[in-house]
């Protein structure tokens, strides 16, 4: 009876495992789980079509190549030649404004050249204002053509190349920057590390070296 009882007993355990099981009890183990799972990740990412990711440092490329360092000579020069104009007239001004003094307040050679003075003074305005939107407007040209000319280039780097993307790296010094240009950064500087990726910057210089004529150098 008793034996009857313990082949039952067994029995009923193993009915028991076999409805947890469906698999008839072969069922893997958590920890072979946890391999079969790991290396199924690693096999996958082993598959995924790796990115070749290149990068440009368009400050330096600008900095650097020969076509900026001529166009700064040029930009000097001219805004010697405008600062020497405004000098002048600005002598012209003082040389009245001296003159008007040893002139009787109210009489008709005082308000003659008072007129004067004010119409040296509106063109000395005039002439600054204008050569300041000259070269705002001449620094927003060169930077808008060379940049236009450093895509380009990047571009055809990275078609030769097989590259899947190309980023733009900036170089930031941090410790020159004022509070508003920090946050600014923070705000707009989205590649943080670059490692392994192909630098294309020297290679951009270098063709835009070969293209400086293009830019009227």
């Amino acid at each position: 009876m008793k034996a009857k009882t313990m082949f039952l007993g067994c029995l009923v355990g193993v009915v028991i495992l076999a409805m947890g099981y469906p698999d008839g009890g072969n069922r893997d183990s958590p920890t072979q789980l946890s391999s079969a799972k790991a290396g199924a990740a690693a096999e996958s990412k082993t598959n995924e079509p790796a990115l070749n990711i290149g990068v440009v440092s368009i400050r330096r490329a600008m900095r650097n190549c020969k076509a900026t360092v001529k166009y700064r000579e040029r930009a000097i020069a001219e805004n010697d030649k405008t600062d020497i104009e405004e000098e002048r007239l600005s002598k012209e001004i003082q040389a009245f404004a001296a003159g008007l003094k040893a002139l009787k307040l109210g009489s008709s050679d005082y308000l003659a050249r008072y007129r004067e003075l004010l119409q040296k003074q509106g063109e000395l305005k005039a002439l600054q204002e204008f050569n300041s939107r000259r070269r705002v407007l001449r620094d927003l040209q060169w930077t808008q053509d060379l940049y236009k000319e450093i895509l380009q280039i990047t571009k055809e780097l990275a078609e030769q190349k097989g590259l899947d993307l190309v980023l733009e790296r900036d170089e930031i010094d941090v410790f020159s920057l004022s509070i508003n240009e920090i946050s600014e950064t923070i705000r707009t500087h989205k590649v943080l590390y670059s490692g392994g990726c192909v630098d294309l910057t020297n290679e951009v210089v270098t063709r835009l070296d070969k293209i400086q004529s293009k830019f009227g150098n």
